[in-house]
């Protein structure tokens, strides 16, 4: 049986499968192979629309305008982000952005003055983060993300695919350089994000995001200084627990 024949079950077995057949085609080959193939209306990408974003909202334009992209806006972000997000969907012509919002009357109860990030991170990112995109996750079996190695040493093996609960997670620009984003973004003209100028190579809420400075890895302006290095949605048992909240 071939893996297209094959159940795509969210295990790791799968997920290693999929990366050993697959891991020569390079990413624009392999996500229209995701989206029209291995998990045809099945699959959506996720986008911060960040530092990087433009380069697989790109790609995924060009093989299915219609391909859902799910958006979080954590009530937290920068106003730069907000306003990067419509340009870039006005400009590719992306029809089905799905932006996801934390649940109002639970932020009333266990923050009602804002200040979460300050005092408990982690709960805050689960709240405005991984609930929302949990409970969205459920209506697909496979989801794309824009994570690549070079970002961060706890990202230095990150596969092709890999498991995630249920699903499958596809990150295909895993092997992805600095260079390479840089040369896709010149090759197709994209615009970058405002805030790429101030040096935020990882752009997430405003209160925990900042610069990044000389020899840092890019997301290191993230949280910095509370040992966090994840918000959550890229930790499998985090992003299940969400879905039941």
């Amino acid at each position: 049986m071939s893996v297209l024949e094959a159940p795509l079950f969210g295990d790791q077995i799968a997920a290693s499968r999929l990366s050993d057949r697959f891991y020569a085609l390079g990413a624009e080959k392999l996500l229209r192979l995701a989206i029209q193939d291995l998990f045809t209306g099945r699959i959506a990408l996720v986008s911060s629309f960040g530092a990087d974003s433009a380069v697989l909202l790109h790609m995924v334009a060009q093989i299915d305008k219609a391909t859902p992209v799910l958006f979080l806006d954590t009530l937290h972000l920068f106003p730069e982000t907000l306003a990067y997000r419509d340009a870039l969907v006005d400009r590719l012509g992306l029809t089905r952005l799905i932006t996801l919002k934390p649940d109002l009357e639970e932020l009333s109860r266990e923050d009602p003055e804002n200040f979460q990030w300050s005092s408990d991170p982690d709960r805050c990112c689960a709240l405005r983060k991984v609930v929302p995109l949990a409970k969205a996750l459920a209506n697909y079996d496979a989801w794309i993300t824009g994570r690549k190695r070079f970002q961060a040493a706890t990202r230095a093996a990150l596969p092709l695919f890999e498991s995630d609960g249920p699903r499958i997670k596809l990150n295909p620009l895993a092997t992805w350089t600095q260079a390479d984003i840089k040369a896709y973004f010149e090759k197709y003209d994209l615009p970058e994000h405002p805030l790429v100028a101030k040096n935020f190579l990882s752009i997430g809420c405003l209160p925990c995001t900042s610069p990044v400075r000389p020899g840092e890895d890019a997301r290191s302006g993230r949280w910095r200084g509370r040992g966090k290095t994840e918000c959550g949605v890229h930790i499998p048992s985090v992003l299940e627990a969400g879905a039941d909240i």
